[in-house]
């Protein structure tokens, strides 16, 4: 992987995409403070979305924007080999398959996004 899919970017970015989440802007028209959810797409709750029912399109969705399973490993062994898995297996493997609720690694993480779409 290059620089830009470093786990130091990939965490600077969820951090971005958490400070802009929380953003609020004054609608006059409205009279009240509007946020992300008052305004986003939510194809699965579209009448009283939350922010996490946002499609938030992002590297990050492939963990569904926690920064934990971000930083999750595991051992894993094929055949003989023993190895470590991580965020770049999950990525590889949702790229292929992002319609996935769990990968083939023993983090056995979903590809789906949090809002639960692809």
């Amino acid at each position: 992987f290059s620089g830009v899919l470093s786990p130091e970017v990939l965490r600077a970015l969820l951090e971005l995409q958490e400070r802009l989440a929380a953003t609020t802007a004054w609608a006059p028209r409205a009279g009240r403070e509007v946020k992300l959810s008052d305004v986003c797409y939510a194809p699965l709750n579209p009448q009283k979305p939350a922010l996490g029912d946002c499609c938030v399109n992002s590297v990050t969705q492939y963990f569904q924007n926690n920064g934990s399973r971000l930083a999750m490993t595991a051992t894993q062994t094929v055949g003989k080999e023993t190895g470590t898995v991580d965020w770049r297996d999950h990525l590889i493997y949702c790229v292929n398959s992002p319609l996935s609720f769990k990968d083939i690694t023993t983090l056995e993480l979903s590809c789906m996004a949090e809002y639960g779409g692809p």
